[in-house]
């Protein structure tokens, strides 16, 4: 049975490139910094972005929470979006784990942080309020519609953090989709930010993996804090070579993603049932409102017949494109959903 997995980027599967990669490559025991094909890794991320240095993590979430661990104490407090990732979907790690107050602000509908509020949040030095130590932005920000947030939108934020003294992290999860869709290089996208994220196994197609980079100094606390919550890693080559070939080869074709997930939205604009403008998709995240027009039960249909949508309850949908979905598969998915629709209709 064909198989169109819409549920999410991570869903990728490494390319034969990347396998023969895993196969292939020189490794050694990054514990010790003795991994060739991770500190290759490393330097090319750190190149690319711009940055001193960078360290290889087993997962995005890993990647903010040792970024916010590096850079925070126990009892320090975050400004951070209350639609972001890391507030709403990595388990509260910095609380739990690290003593730290997450203080949501309010996202722009187009995922940015209003620098003013940003500004009016920032607690001042006194002995009755939490310091605050850190500012996190998303980009892209997947909660809003996958926008990629533009240079200027991130250096109005980081002038506020950076005349309070106030280091500021992006949540790069999908940097390098904003990178395509803006055609503005990644480092241009980070150059006002301290430490920045970014993962391997989402639109660059990796089976894992994730890349924290910044100032040499935070990059070595973070090896620490990462030693600390178990993530150092031995033979760890076999995660970096694949993302040695995702940034050698996978960056540019994420403009096919984002050209499927526009003709996917078009294509269920046209169905009853869904209500989504491809006007508002940026990149590869498709987010679809689904009205009383659509039967009950539709995911579990398509399911059936190959089709694996996310299916967020409440009347929404949230379908994303990666490497492994062609354009035909849109194609597919588009007359497989109209036809489901039909039948269950009738």
């Amino acid at each position: 049975m064909r198989i169109v997995e819409l549920r999410s980027d991570t869903k990728t599967l490494p390319t034969p490139a990347m396998r023969e990669a895993m196969a292939t490559s020189e490794y050694g025991d990054d514990m010790v910094g003795d991994d060739p094909t991770v500190n290759r890794l490393e330097a090319m991320s750190a190149d690319i972005l711009g940055k001193e240095a960078a360290v290889l993590l087993s997962s995005g979430t890993m990647g903010n929470l040792v970024a916010i661990l590096a850079m925070c104490q126990r009892g320090d407090d975050i400004i951070i979006g209350d639609k972001s990732h890391i507030y709403r979907a990595e388990a509260g790690g910095a609380s739990a784990l690290g003593g730290v107050s997450y203080h949501p602000i309010p996202n722009q509908p187009d995922g940015t942080l209003d620098p003013e509020q940003v500004e009016a949040n920032i607690h001042p030095p006194d002995q009755h309020y939490s310091p605050t130590t850190l500012i996190a932005l998303e980009n892209t920000h997947n909660a809003c519609d996958g926008r990629p947030l533009t240079p200027n939108e991130i250096k109005s934020v980081a002038d506020v953090a950076h005349s309070y003294d106030i280091p500021i992290h992006v949540d790069g999860a999908r940097l390098f989709n904003a990178s395509v869709a803006l055609e503005t290089p990644v480092s241009e996208l980070v150059k006002d930010v301290d430490s920045v994220t970014f993962c391997l196994s989402k639109g660059l197609g990796c089976p894992t993996g994730s890349i924290l980079a910044g100032d040499s100094e935070t990059i070595d606390k973070a090896r620490r804090v990462r030693k600390i919550l178990g993530g150092a890693m031995r033979q760890a080559g076999i995660i970096a070579a694949p993302g040695i070939v995702a940034l050698e080869s996978m960056i540019d074709r994420l403009a096919e993603d984002h050209s499927n997930a526009r003709t996917l939205a078009l294509g269920l604009s046209k169905i009853p049932g869904f209500d989504v403008d491809a006007d508002d998709v940026y990149t590869n995240l498709v987010f679809v409102n689904t009205t009383d027009e659509l039967p009950s039960g539709v995911p579990q249909k398509l399911a059936e017949q190959g089709v694996m949508v996310g299916d967020r309850g409440n009347n929404l949908w949230r379908l994303v494109t990666h490497n492994d979905v062609s354009s035909e598969d849109i194609d597919y998915t588009l007359s497989v959903i109209e036809a489901t629709v039909k039948a269950m209709r009738n």
